[in-house]
């Protein structure tokens, strides 16, 4: 059985490069920044004072030109030969939130080229990822010669020939890695195609479709004499706003042009005329009462959690399509109705998204064996296909393994069948890339496509076991036993006294952050923790910590007290942001707490104690100030705090979280050795089970119907009682 253990998460700094204070202080002058800023970006690449000023204001002259992108003037012109001669053309697009901002603007722009425009995007659950030949019947039989897809189509090789045989000509854009073989199309627009000369890869499936909107528009203004970057720049104008929402939803590393472009859409967003986007971002900043509040800063981490869970929501749950109409509306009506669906179908998911995973982490804790498990690979047959890529996500993270689900939901009527498909979604680690991983199973495969750390799969209910063991193989040999631990990166170590408002508000410019410009983080040593408080209910703490007789807040969310093993006075030390927090029209500075550990002069005080307790248990003497002989109070407390947890599920406890536990709510305090003689005691008189599963974490069985027992019959009591001084 894998045991649901805490894994413990490596700290370490992003790379750093040698540099003289004196060297940070003159650029720190230059810029105009703190000495912290100015630092951070030096380490990040930005050196002079040059560097920061482009890297601060991305110029749209960054650019680059759309006719770099191979096959992109093909496209235009197969595409505006179908406008000029009123050719039906329908975009085929992905249900995710990349296809379904391409989706959007490409039929916007090309509506008002006066295109006889429709776009197609297939069921998740019914038609699953990419081109499929029923799609492409459909599309013949109402007489499409056109197809134009977005975020999908690269691996469509022997669709792409079944189209050609419909009288359809396809135009591929992309952005997943390629195949040896690229599809026979008319036109196949990937920045990642060996031969394309593009210097930018990293664009996200909408960043493509925005460069063949870019290269049509640039060629329709040069025919009028206009200057390349005049074209770019209208486009630009009507359409970052949907190229930024799908790169910072896809993932994308927040570099070069698409740094560029998400600054111009985050900029556009602020002030968005788009009344479906107004609407959206209108109902995400409703209150959970479904009161109105004033919208919340846009900035590329609320896209990212706040808007692109919503869109995806509708192909996940419902139909994309919805997403896609919420894009297009033209009015204030309809936009604020589907805008609140889509809210309403995002909730649900979050309920079935809980449902999968707490199904998918017992089954993990009863059915694999972490010895010989390099990949979980789980299979259902009601489980969404919507919902298990983000399940997938949760259990790779928790797990420190790659994970894929596979969902049989719809292939089965009251049977199972070996011809079963099931559709498969999949996450990976550091170390393992899953396409090549896929590759290496590719007969056993109907179909994959993907990148390195997520994919795509369909399977035959008969190839599944010999599936799960074929990429278990090809693990061992990237993977280390027992998974690979969760590595977060800091950009500095920081002072608590350079925890300020301004720093915090200084940091905010660096913006949009993501992916290869990460959200700066920062570990904060040896911190006093003063207070904990409770806040949601319980879900989320809000801590009190101090140096130097600096005092902060720092916010720690998703964490109950009871996976909280520290108490006031404890020291910590802290991974970080730092973020300013608005309340009733008053910004301080807190701290966003990424993780948590004791710090290095706690653990050894603790090691002191620990120490002690070997001492007292080998029959050393101790003195009664010392308060290690436990009293019957502090037996029925211990007791309680068992039972009521043992009540709830919760078996398992590091005994610095029991510690906490027990000593939560300003009661007399238990120290540790004390505890340990009570645990001890508990177990010696049956009244509990206490099993030391692991150095210091232990499982608890609380026996209900052991009959009532005299603690002073207890032998380990006794002789703790005889040892005790004074």
């Amino acid at each position: 059985m894998m045991e649901q253990l805490h894994k413990e998460k490596i700290w370490a700094l992003r790379e750093t490069v040698a540099v003289s204070d004196e060297e940070i202080l003159s650029l720190s002058a230059q810029i105009g920044l703190s000495p912290v800023c100015a630092r951070l970006l030096y380490h990040r690449g930005y050196r002079t004072a040059e560097a920061v000023r482009r890297f601060l204001s991305c110029e749209d002259t960054d650019f680059h030109s759309p006719f770099l992108l191979k096959d992109v003037q093909p496209a235009i012109a197969r595409i505006r030969a179908a406008v000029e001669a009123h050719e039906k053309i329908v975009i085929y697009g992905d249900y995710d939130v990349d296809g379904v901002t391409s989706v959007s603007m490409l039929y916007l722009y090309l509506k008002d080229k006066g295109a006889d425009i429709g776009y197609y995007i297939p069921s998740r659950a019914g038609e699953g990822y990419g081109l499929s030949c029923t799609a492409l019947d459909k599309l013949a039989a109402k007489g499409v010669s056109c197809v134009i897809t977005v975020d999908t189509g690269i691996t469509a090789c022997e669709e792409a020939e079944y189209a050609r045989s419909l009288g359809i000509d396809m135009v591929i854009t992309d952005h997943h890695e390629c195949r040896a073989t690229l599809p026979n199309a008319a036109a196949v627009v990937n920045p990642h195609r060996p031969d394309c000369p593009y210097p930018f890869k990293e664009l996200a499936g909408v960043g493509v479709v925005f460069k063949l909107i870019a290269a049509y528009e640039c060629t329709l203004g040069a025919e009028k004499g206009e200057k390349e970057i005049e074209g770019v720049r209208r486009v630009s104008a009507r359409f970052a706003d949907l190229v930024a929402i799908g790169t910072i939803a896809d993932v994308m590393p927040i570099t070069d042009e698409n740094r560029l472009i998400v600054t111009l859409g985050l900029r556009q967003i602020e002030r968005t005329e788009r009344v479906g986007l107004a609407a959206l971002l209108d109902e995400a900043s409703a209150t959970q009462s479904g009161k109105p509040q004033k919208r919340r800063k846009i900035t590329s981490s609320f896209i990212g959690f706040g808007l692109a869970p919503r869109i995806n929501a509708a192909g996940r749950m419902s139909e994309a399509s919805l997403a896609v109409e919420l894009l297009l509306a033209e009015t204030h009506e309809e936009a604020a109705r589907m805008a609140a669906e889509l809210c309403e179908i995002n909730r649900m998911r979050q309920a079935e998204e809980n449902t999968i995973a707490e199904q998918a982490y017992r089954r993990i804790e009863e059915e694999f064996d972490p010895e010989t498990t390099r990949v979980l690979v789980l299979e259902d047959d009601h489980w969404r296909q919507g919902i298990i890529g983000i399940v997938c996500s949760r259990i790779t993270e928790r797990y420190g393994l790659p994970s894929i689900l596979v969902s049989f939901d719809g292939a089965t009527e009251g049977f199972d069948s070996p011809d079963d498909l099931g559709k498969g979604s999949g996450r990976s680690v550091k170390g393992m890339n899953l396409v090549e991983a896929l590759t290496d199973s590719e007969e056993l495969l109907v179909k994959f496509g993907g990148h390195e750390l997520a994919a795509g799969l369909t399977i035959r209910r008969d190839q599944l076991d010999a599936f799960r063991a074929r990429i278990n193989k090809y693990a061992a040999k990237c993977l280390p036993e027992g998974g690979v631990s969760t590595r977060l990166e800091a950009d500095l170590e920081l002072p608590a006294r350079y925890v300020t408002l301004p720093l915090a508000e200084e940091l905010s410019r660096l913006e949009p952050f993501g992916i290869a410009n990460p959200v700066p983080h920062f570990i904060l040593r040896d911190l006093t923790l003063e207070r904990v408080s409770e806040l949601g209910g319980g879900k989320h703490l809000k801590l009190q910590v101090s140096a130097d007789g600096i005092s902060l807040v720092a916010m720690l969310f998703s964490t109950p007290r009871s996976r909280f093993p520290y108490r006031e006075g404890d020291r910590i030390d802290l991974l970080a942001t730092v973020d300013v927090n608005e309340f009733r029209d008053v910004r301080t500075v807190q701290l966003i707490v990424q993780d948590f550990k004791p710090s290095a002069c706690f653990v050894g005080e603790c090691d002191a104690l620990s120490e002690r307790y070997v001492a007292v248990r080998a029959g050393a003497s101790f003195s009664a100030e010392e308060d290690f002989v436990p009293s019957r109070d502090d037996f029925a407390r211990v007791y309680t705090v068992l039972r009521r947890e043992f009540r709830q599920g919760r078996d398992l406890f590091p005994e610095r979280s029991l510690l906490a536990l027990i000593n939560a709510g300003g009661a007399a305090h238990i120290n540790y050795v004390k505890l340990k003689y009570i645990l001890e005691i508990f177990h010696e008189l049956q009244i509990c089970g206490v099993e030391e599963v692991e150095k210091g974490i232990y499982r608890f069985d609380v026996y209900f119907n052991a009959s009532k027992t005299n603690i002073e019959k207890s032998s380990i009591l006794k002789k703790m009682k005889s040892q005790c001084k004074g």
